[in-house]
């Protein structure tokens, strides 16, 4: 533990546990229900009256309680509407392809209705089990309402889930699955197909031929062979973008905050630091998700440190490049030629700088658009669909965690510190190597058999991974996303000198194999360590590294270690309120009187670069980090 009171408190040590891709057990089997169960949203940790977000699933999800009811009978307002069918009523809202309308016939009643305006869809959709979407069709409040409960789950058919109201589907008790895996072949060979294509200057020649023009010594190009492509992102479509490129005679980095050092190495691959990735690289390749981290993260300050001549490719996302900085980098020459498939609005505009820049190629969103994608994209989904309705938890879920009742009202205060010790390990971290392997201890003064963490492991796994990635995560999915990104959760339940009321004394995580950005942080055994609890219902952040603080974990937090002199508290607040950033609260932990401390300030604003450079200016302080909570 990293305070000693926190040590010498143990008396034995009682559970471990380890979730990694190897472990035997399945999903379903890791998150299975006790006989009662009950949904709470994904912002449970943002209420303070979690009570009231109660509500029965059996309608969404089979229990043990439920068993003896057929699956065809609906759940309505009215018990006496209540209607006995012989199979569930599946609408498909969109185009699906043949293959996985034949899946859900094979199951229950399907009802293909298009180009529905909300109206109509709010009227339909009392009568309907399954709904099964792609991007055009918004499932709102207002539709989920007008189910009356009867709709069981939604299934988007692709990737994103922006057009469905996750929060209002996990109030009603409607189970919300997509289709992640299907397209990830179809939008690696456009990657591919796009880089092949720029770097021989395929669009511009074939457009100047059908002009009439016969122009060779305009349009020569560049070989790929030995050229260093970055790739940036490596998930599924990433490492298959990577994979070919091998194949093609480039030189391969990535940079990916999960990816596992292993499966990069298997590929031939190496991983780098952003940094190095665009400072070094010949082409550059994007497949990371959208995220507040990676909103506009290709800007002027980006492409400056890129060598003049890079080529980039995105079929990611448009929003993860400034197209403005783009466009003046492409005229400046900085980059030689960009190639993209996604754009921050969709469709662009007619008079686009970017679209009509003669040193861009462009296709319309067609990542996705092969035969095979689509066909697979429907199989998945109206599996996972099928699936949902039989009552068996799918591994593509992307809301309602289900929990026993008398779990969530006990371990209600501690979920907003699982996720936030989750969020400040993860800010914890620097390199390019990326969070691999994290350990979590509970400390309780109960037997810890009667401790049920999968809500807390969930949160904890929520606060790593949701900050840099597009993936949502909660209870159903927790444990097969955080395998999915290469991510090893381990667990150890260890009894104290604590009161047995309290199901938690303490939750401490530990981030191992990383370099950190506040050495302070650091454990003697190389990993970062910080720890919380609960007080009179307010997570605290109690110790950090080796160093024993008391904070609460509200607005946001500055982390400073300092030489333990006099006047260093009056000096950095000074500096705040100068700049009217508000202190809310403010800790000072030290290892012997004059020596090193840790100063712990939360602040209510966020400070300005001006403001933190001050900080840091102030000859005391060795190291200080900001942490956005």
């Amino acid at each position: 533990m990293a305070s000693s009171s926190a040590s010498s408190a143990c008396t034995k040590h009682i559970f471990s546990s380890t979730l990694t891709s190897s472990s035997s057990s399945s999903t379903t089997s890791l998150l299975s229900f006790r006989d009662t169960t009950i949904s709470i949203p994904k912002l449970l940790s943002h209420s303070k009256h979690h009570q009231r977000f109660y509500f029965a699933v059996n309608n969404a999800v089979k229990t043990t309680v439920d068993t003896t009811l057929p699956s065809s009978v609906s759940t309505t307002t009215n018990p006496n509407d209540s209607v006995v069918a012989a199979k569930p009523t599946i609408l498909v809202s969109e185009k699906l392809g043949s293959a996985g309308i034949e899946v859900l016939r094979a199951f229950g009643h399907v009802e293909c209705a298009y180009d529905l305006s909300p109206e109509d869809l709010c009227k339909k959709i009392s009568s309907c089990d399954a709904l099964i979407v792609r991007s055009g069709t918004k499932v709102t409040r207002q539709v989920l309402e007008a189910a009356k409960g009867r709709l069981k789950v939604v299934g988007r058919a692709g990737v994103g889930i922006d057009n469905v109201d996750l929060q209002a589907a996990t109030e009603f008790g409607c189970l919300v699955v997509n289709a992640p895996t299907a397209n990830t072949i179809a939008a690696a060979e456009h990657g591919i197909a796009l880089l092949a294509g720029m770097a021989r200057n395929v669009a511009q020649a074939d457009a100047s031929m059908k002009a009439g023009k016969w122009e060779r010594s305009k349009y020569v190009g560049v070989s790929l062979v030995g050229k260093i492509l970055a790739v940036m992102g490596f998930g599924k479509v990433g490492s298959e973008v990577a994979r070919r490129a091998k194949g093609l005679g480039m030189n391969v980095i990535a940079h990916d905050p999960y990816a596992p050092a292993d499966r990069a190495r298997a590929v031939g691959v190496e991983l780098v630091s952003f940094d190095q990735a665009v400072s070094t690289a010949d082409f550059i390749s994007l497949h990371m998700p959208l995220t507040p981290a990676t909103n506009k993260i290709f800007n002027d300050h980006t492409f400056s440190r890129m060598k003049k001549g890079v080529r980039i490719v995105n079929v990611a996302r448009g929003g993860v490049i400034d197209e403005d900085a783009l466009v003046k980098a492409l005229d400046d020459g900085i980059v030689a030629q960009a190639a993209l498939d996604v754009f921050s609005e969709e469709p662009p505009a007619k008079d686009s700088k970017l679209i009509q820049h003669r040193n861009v190629t462009v296709t319309p969103h067609l990542g996705a658009s092969t035969k095979e994608a689509q066909e697979g994209v429907a199989i998945e989904i109206a599996e996972a669909v099928v699936g949902a309705l039989k009552g068996e938890l799918s591994s593509t879920a992307v809301n309602a965690p289900m929990v026993p009742p008398e779990v969530v009202s006990e371990l209600a205060p501690y979920v907003v510190l699982a996720e936030k010790l989750g969020r400040l390990a993860v800010q914890l971290v620097s390199g390019g190597k990326g969070i691999q392997s994290v350990k979590v201890v509970y400390t309780t003064g109960r037997d810890p058999d009667d401790l049920d963490t999968r809500l807390l492991r969930a949160m904890i796994t929520k606060g790593i991974i949701e900050p840099i990635s597009d993936a949502i995560v909660n209870l159903v999915n927790a444990d097969f996303t955080a395998k999915q990104k290469g991510l090893r959760i381990s667990e150890e339940r260890v009894v104290v000198d604590s009161s047995p009321d309290l199901p938690v004394h303490s939750i401490q995580v530990q981030v191992s194999n990383v370099e950190s950005k506040f050495a302070s942080a650091v454990l003697d055994g190389g990993q970062i360590s910080i720890e919380g609890k609960v007080k009179y219902g307010v997570p605290h952040l109690t110790s950090v590294g080796s160093f024993a603080v008391d904070v609460s974990l509200e607005g946001n937090l500055i982390l400073c270690r300092q030489v333990d002199q006099p006047g260093m508290i009056g000096r950095v607040g000074n500096i705040l309120g100068d700049e009217n950033v508000n202190v809310s609260f403010m800790s000072v932990g030290r290892t012997s009187r004059r020596r090193k401390a840790i100063m712990a300030i939360g602040v209510d604003e966020e400070p300005n670069k001006d403001t933190l450079h001050k900080i840091g200016a102030v000859p005391a302080i060795e190291e200080f980090v900001f942490l956005n909570l």
